[in-house]
């Protein structure tokens, strides 16, 4: 692959040059110092980004990317009717469309700046097919959802074997295979202790919804005496491997629960408020208590986009309003939340831009009216600017989005508007 050279780019406040090579940031240098002597000269391509700044590229930690097609079609619907509905569509999914839904919901990422995302969905070999193609990091497994109904976990133990041979051959710096239970409330006690022993045998990370309502919460302690939380922490669920998509409907001793297992727990701010389920996410007690705290999307059809800077500066806003503290989510806790502290609960090399990291980044224009002021570049990108101020995107030290253009996103769009009348809406 042949190196890339950024000049005279923002980061962090200085201008540097950035060199790249082999998928990783090799030397990141004042800019107009004496380079190393391993410094390209011709071999490299060199790209001048006067009035650029560069920023981690995002990671969006809990979506279920294909629902991009089903945008609006569970309006005004709290949660369980939303997914009665939303379920009623899904019997009519084909491979089919997972591939071209999958490719264009990767495209919307790549133009809001996400190159990680944690997928919750169904068709998981056509899923990774799309990513692998589109050059985005994904993580992503079989969704584990028997309805507490015996003969559809048999039927289920052994298609999630299956699913998780076909996705031995995965590159593992781009792409993770994971455990993915439904919920408490779809999935059985024996499917539940079967997966995690499954993950925990094979080193896999685990990726389910908990505590996203007060009605999950409720029915758990009427069916067994105990939240959520602690329904999972007496199963011994609870662990660093787990991925706990919402967690919004917490005790004290929940968020003791989940900060002692060190448990990654993922604020989707968007989805929450469109269908009712809540706001006030615990981000301070869960950090403090020792929970590793992510941001994501949700579905299109419940939040509408997959834009994590939207979802950014909707979660900051909604902290600091609702505890009446404008320093409950700083600007660096913020982006952590959306870059590096994605990247570690994953396992992968990115979410920094600093030497030996894998060269994931976005490259933003600020030169326009949303930049002009003396604050620092994330504070205006996240509470002024949009996502549009992206103009490239790169994964992998590969280009994804080069002067906001993606390869094939003609077809993609032409595939998915086609896809898109398969589907019972």
């Amino acid at each position: 692959m042949k190196g890339i050279i950024l000049k005279n780019i923002e980061l962090d406040g200085s201008k540097v040059d950035i060199y790249i090579s082999d998928g990783l940031f090799k030397h990141i240098l004042p800019t107009g110092s004496i380079p190393p002597e391993d410094f390209p000269k011709e071999e490299a391509e060199t790209i001048f980004c006067t009035h650029k700044s560069a920023c981690p590229s995002f990671a969006n930690m809990h979506t279920h990317s294909e629902m991009n097609l089903m945008r609006g079609a569970g309006e005004d619907m709290a949660l369980e009717k939303w997914l009665d509905a939303i379920w009623l569509i899904e019997e009519s999914l084909s491979s089919d469309y997972i591939y071209w839904s999958g490719k264009l919901a990767c495209a919307e990422m790549i133009k809001t700046g996400t190159t990680l995302y944690n997928n919750h969905y169904w068709y998981v070999p056509t899923a990774h097919r799309s990513a692998h193609e589109m050059g985005v990091r994904h993580a992503m497994g079989y969704v584990l959802l028997d309805r507490m109904d015996p003969e559809l976990t048999k039927v289920q133990k052994e298609q999630f074997l299956k699913t998780f041979e076909r996705a031995k051959p995965w590159n593992r710096e781009m792409a993770q295979f994971l455990v993915c239970f439904h919920s408490i409330y779809t999935v059985s006690e024996e499917m539940l202790l079967w997966g995690a022993d499954f993950a925990r045998k094979n080193g896999l990370r685990i990726h389910m919804h908990l505590s996203e309502t007060e009605t999950e919460v409720a029915n758990c302690i009427k069916a067994h005496g105990v939240t959520p939380v602690k329904y999972l922490s007496q199963l011994g669920l609870l662990g660093k491997d787990l991925i706990a998509a919402h967690a919004l409907h917490l005790t004290e001793e929940d968020v003791e629960l989940l900060g002692k297992n060190k448990v990654t727990c993922v604020h989707n701010i968007n989805s929450n408020l469109k269908i009712g389920s809540g706001y006030k996410f615990l981000y301070k007690e869960l950090k403090a208590a020792g929970a590793n705290i992510c941001l994501g999307t949700d579905g299109c059809a419940s939040s509408n986009n997959l834009d994590m800077l939207e979802t950014m500066k909707t979660s900051a806003m909604l902290q600091k309003a609702f505890r009446g503290d404008p320093t409950a989510m700083p600007l660096n806790e913020l982006l952590d939340t959306a870059t590096i502290n994605a990247a570690e609960a994953l396992g992968f090399n990115t979410g920094k831009i600093e030497e030996g990291r894998s060269a994931d980044m976005l490259i933003v224009d600020t030169n326009s009216c949303f930049f002009l002021s003396n604050a620092p570049f994330i504070a205006n990108f996240v509470y002024s600017a949009h996502s549009d101020s992206i103009t490239d995107v790169l994964c992998a030290g590969r280009f994804l989005m080069r002067n906001k253009e993606i390869p094939g996103e003609e077809e993609i769009l032409a595939q998915s508007r086609r896809v898109l009348s398969s589907l019972k809406l």
